[in-house]
């Protein structure tokens, strides 16, 4: 039996800025041109003071873990057991992604280790932003 395929986002008129980076390999974020906060998830409007004024920029791919969960329940789109990660970003913001290309354990899943984006494409329209250890040499 074919694996299944992994859930996609659905892109809207708000958040296409944030897909198109992915698929052109960058992470961008937004930041209010009034008061300077940086956000994601993307919208039109800074969630710190509501000024519609803001700006999309390239943002370095480089963060921490702060947070994660081992999934070992089955799904038909994984391969059991993955990480769900909350990485800090080294400009403020949050996200929820996946740690790979490193090993699924709580030994090898330290908090506060240095990660980087990775970008796996899924479809045509969507690529995703992973994230993984840090080059040590390059960090």
């Amino acid at each position: 039996m074919p694996k299944a395929e992994r859930p996609l986002p659905q892109p809207t008129p708000e958040t296409q800025h944030f897909w198109d980076g992915t698929k052109a390999g960058e992470l961008r974020l937004q930041r209010c041109d009034d008061c300077n906060h940086v956000y994601f998830p993307p919208r039109p409007f800074c969630p710190a003071c509501s000024s519609r004024s803001v700006s999309v920029f390239k943002a370095s791919g480089k963060g921490k873990l702060l947070s994660y969960n081992i999934n070992h329940r089955p799904h038909p789109a994984w391969d059991e057991p993955y990480s769900i990660a909350i990485v800090e970003l080294d400009e403020g913001p949050r996200m929820l992604s996946n740690i790979i290309n490193c090993p699924q354990t709580p030994e090898a899943l330290q908090l506060d280790m240095p990660l980087e984006v990775v970008f796996q494409q899924e479809s045509d329209e969507i690529t995703l932003p992973l994230f993984q250890p840090a080059d040590k040499e390059g960090a």
